[in-house]
């Protein structure tokens, strides 16, 4: 019977379980997006995960939306990512990096005054991002041309070259939340006609490159999804009909793996997304969201999945399989620290004393 301990093969590794971390921004980058030492003490404390997604991080220099989250385009950050995936490796873990652009979640003054782009010039409404001058609402994106939509492409490539360079097992393309590609995707934010508009397979066409510019550089490539999903002012008409198109399509790519989020943080859009991905993609289905790990093992036990990535649990809990295989109380993570620099609330929650 296979279960959340069950060993399972991605690619070239062996994974010793099917406890995924989820991809977790945490905001602790230094200057110049560059990953540290307190980063990577925070990933070596969670590589007894089955496959640790590292958090979203910035393909492009000038398309922050998160003031302090890393980058993998300068050699700089590159060096600071060797801090990570070296601890990682060294606990025995396995790690893939998550590959992102802001899109319009993008501010000026996170990037030197550059305007955010999009596939339409609509803006996100809601609270507003933190920027150096306090929390200020999202500005209206510029509508990407298509002759500039190759720079994008390339610099995905180029991301994911730089991190194999760093060390990563592999990459996950961000495909979710809102963010560029994600807003791409989904009708309620692409209203652009010609190539990369209108009809579905135009909307996906801008991701697909993306996934087959990557797929040239890694050896492991993953893509995550979140077609229920409001956050960042989303929406689409028919987000059932979206994921079985897509989730088919994908078949025809080097994908390892698809990592969808089951539902709307918002709660305002409603579905089953997760059956129809599994009807139509032939890999393997990472299923995401508001998990217990009895509902997660009840889930791959089914095989309506293959394996459930945890994301607040690992927050506060950086042995969570052997809190979960214990049955042991998972301790409760504190929001205030979600984003918030330095290590409270980062590497200082304590791990289960060794059994005899």
């Amino acid at each position: 019977m296979t279960d959340l301990f069950s060993p399972m093969r991605l690619g070239s590794l062996e994974l010793p379980n099917r406890i995924w971390m989820a991809p977790l921004t945490r905001c602790r980058a230094e200057e110049g997006h560059r990953p540290g030492p307190l980063m990577a003490e925070y990933y070596g404390q969670r590589a007894s995960a089955g496959l640790i997604v590292a958090e979203a991080t910035m393909v492009m220099e000038g398309h922050s939306a998160f003031w302090h989250e890393p980058g993998i385009h300068s050699q700089a950050q590159i060096e600071g990512w060797r801090l990570t995936t070296e601890a990682v490796h060294r606990g025995g873990g396995h790690i893939v990096l998550q590959l992102w652009h802001g899109g319009r979640a993008c501010h000026p003054l996170l990037n030197g005054g550059a305007q955010p782009v999009a596939p339409s010039p609509i803006a996100i409404t809601g609270d507003g991002v933190h920027t150096p001058e306090g929390k200020q609402p999202y500005v209206l994106p510029h509508e990407l041309r298509d002759d500039e939509l190759p720079a994008i492409v390339a610099g995905f490539r180029r991301a994911a070259r730089a991190a194999m360079d760093a060390g990563f097992d592999g990459v996950e393309v961000h495909g979710a939340n809102g963010y560029l590609l994600d807003s791409f995707l989904r009708d309620g934010s692409n209203r652009r006609s010609g190539a990369y508009g209108g009809a579905l397979e135009n909307r996906a066409r801008l991701l697909l490159e993306v996934l087959e510019a990557v797929a040239q550089e890694t050896p492991l490539m993953g893509l995550r999804l979140s077609p229920l999903n409001s956050f960042n002012a989303m929406a689409d008409s028919d987000p059932i009909g979206l994921i079985s198109w897509l989730a088919q399509r994908l078949n025809a790519l080097p994908l390892a793996y698809l990592h969808l989020m089951r539902g709307d943080l918002l709660g305002q859009q409603h579905g089953d997304v997760l059956t129809p991905a599994r009807q139509q993609f032939r890999g393997v289905l990472v299923a995401n969201m508001g998990y217990t790990a009895a509902e997660a093992n009840a889930a791959i036990t089914a095989g309506a999945v293959d394996v459930v990535a945890f994301g607040t649990g690992f927050l506060a809990n950086p042995d969570l399989p052997e809190r979960i295989r214990r049955e042991a109380p998972l301790q409760a993570p504190d929001p205030a620290t979600f984003y918030s620099p330095g290590p409270t609330g980062y590497t200082d929650y304590p791990t289960l004393e060794p059994q005899p």
